[in-house]
């Protein structure tokens, strides 16, 4: 395996990748660098957590430290992300591989006000890391010039178009110069995404990296069927085991976030909610407490955590079931990394039998049954499918039931 000496880096950086503990390059790294170098546009179908940031961040600083001038600074990278999170993530990443280079960077997104972020961009810029939409606010106002970009990275592209965001990038590139180097990554690539990339790439090399082991190779999975009304109330219990160091909980709304966080406060389980509804300073503070181990639990809807890069999880708790059932693959897959173990306990009530159907034809296996706990009722495998909703009055709510007691053995369906 190639050392990042190996790949030509310049010493500023060779230097900081040693201050942040970095000894050898991932593959996508080491396959993207020199095409970059060349001056080539970039394809890369790569997933989060295969050091795609440092692939693309890397070769851009060191270009843009060769290329500096003396005069005042332009925006010379721009970086689009689909998130708040991610774009701050790689706002850091720019900041400490950058450390020892005299260059200057800055995250701007939604959800925060405009004030420091206008501030950053007239003090001049280097390297501007956005979300779509603020971007395109702050160009309509006049605060940013995109004039002399030269190299334009698109970052999980997919989500982009999962979010609707689509249309904004293409008005976006548009408004660039039309001599730059483009880098678009996307871990997937559906149609309108490979139609984006054909019209934004100039003969771009394709760069695709699958992970050595698939994280569900690598997690334990477990489904624990469980009526709806008890659902808290398993998660209260489980979260009452010491092992379950660092977990994420996903539900399907913002108020179900919000309803869980609720209830496990009001039986002593710190946990925060990250969702859209959820102020963007709310939103740093849970990520930096769930980052340095000060909040153990972090209950968040599926639009919220894209982005969402957090080491040492070491359970992802389904809440409530994902539809489609390709969300199931990218939710377990925030455990287990860089080579961990993890663990996946899904619960799934009398609403969801066909969302477990079919994310175990999806996965190509049978997920265990963990039965061991009080609120085990095997008969919502076999509850008929919710009505789908009618229009018009609202329909009313389902009566609910509570359970309690001791522990059961374990055991499979």
């Amino acid at each position: 395996m190639p050392t990042f000496e190996d790949l030509d880096l310049i010493d500023p950086l060779l230097d900081a990748l040693e201050d942040e503990g970095y000894t050898t390059p991932t593959p996508i790294q080491v396959e993207a660098i020199p095409v970059l170098f060349e001056g080539r546009d970039l394809l890369g179908i790569a997933q989060t957590g295969t050091g795609k940031t440092a692939a693309f961040s890397l070769p851009v600083l060191q270009l843009l430290h060769e290329g500096q001038r003396k005069g005042a600074r332009k925006i010379r990278a721009l970086v689009v992300s689909p998130t708040r999170e991610l774009a701050a993530q790689i706002g850091e990443r720019f900041a400490a591989y950058g450390k020892n280079l005299d260059l200057r960077s800055t995250v701007i997104f939604g959800g925060v006000g405009q004030g420091a972020q206008v501030k950053a961009l007239r003090g001049g810029l280097d390297i501007l890391v956005a979300t779509p939409g603020r971007l395109l606010d702050l160009q309509n106002q006049g605060h940013v010039d995109l004039s002399h970009v030269q190299f334009l990275v698109l970052d999980e592209a997919d989500r982009m178009l999962d979010m609707g965001f689509i249309h904004d990038i293409r008005k976006l590139i548009a408004m660039l110069p039309k001599r730059r180097q483009n880098l678009l990554f996307s871990a997937t690539m559906p149609g309108p995404i490979a139609k984006l990339a054909g019209t934004m790439l100039d003969r771009p090399v394709r760069v695709e990296v699958v992970p050595e082991s698939t994280p569900v190779e690598r997690i334990t999975q477990y489904m624990m069927l469980v009526p709806k009304a008890d659902k808290r109330r398993l998660l209260a219990y489980l979260l009452t085991d010491s092992s379950i160091k660092r977990a994420i909980v996903f539900t399907r709304t913002k108020h179900g976030a919000n309803r869980v966080v609720k209830h496990l406060e009001q039986v002593g389980v710190t946990a925060a909610a990250i969702h859209g509804n959820k102020s963007q300073n709310a939103r740093t503070r849970a990520l930096t407490g769930f980052r340095d181990g000060s909040l153990r639990v972090m209950v968040a809807t599926d639009v919220a955590a894209r982005g969402i890069d957090v080491d040492g999880i070491t359970h992802v708790i389904n809440f409530d079931l994902p539809h489609p059932a390709e969300v199931y693959v990218h939710r377990i897959g925030r455990t287990a990394r860089a080579g961990a173990s993890g663990e996946a306990i899904s619960f799934c009530d009398e609403t969801e039998a066909e969302f477990l159907r079919a994310i175990e034809k999806l996965t190509k296996q049978r997920i265990e049954v963990d039965s061991d706990h009080d609120w085990h009722e095997p008969s919502v495998l076999t509850a008929p499918p919710p009505p789908k909703p009618q229009r018009g009055p609202r329909p009313g709510r389902g009566n609910r039931r509570g359970s309690g007691g001791g522990r059961r053995g374990r055991g499979r369906r």
